[in-house]
């Protein structure tokens, strides 16, 4: 199973944070429901053309906040959210994701006006 998943050499963001978050958003969303078998980490390292390590790490993280679980001899598998997990999970994303933003936009030298400003007018796009 091949994921969706674009990793950025140039993102502040570590790459095994960036393998994280969007395992994560794919999880939530539904589209990795639950028992769905993801890719071996050597696998997902050779895809992404990153180390076993960085992918590892992404993994047991993963593992550790209760997405995933790895059966010996099986495979690693998404495990079923509670409520509570899924609706912090979407908060930590959708945050994450809105402060990439505005650091880039920080970057290029936009005020946090400006940047309030775009915001509200995607947010009006998106409501009608």
């Amino acid at each position: 199973m091949k994921l969706p998943i674009i990793v950025s050499e140039d993102s502040k963001q570590p790459i095994y944070y960036q393998i994280e978050m969007q395992i994560k958003t794919l999880i939530v969303s539904g589209q990795l429901p639950p028992n769905t078998l993801l890719p071996s980490i050597r696998a997902l390292s050779s895809e992404l053309s990153c180390s076993v390590i960085t992918t590892r790490r992404a993994y047991q993280n993963l593992e550790n906040d209760g997405f995933i679980k790895t059966v010996q001899g099986k495979g690693t598998f998404v495990k079923v959210l509670d409520m509570e997990m899924a609706q912090d999970t979407k908060y930590e994303v959708t945050r994450s994701a809105l402060l990439q933003a505005i650091e880039q936009a920080e970057l290029m030298g936009s005020k946090s006006e400006d940047i309030r400003m775009v915001f509200e007018d995607i947010m009006k796009q998106k409501d009608r």
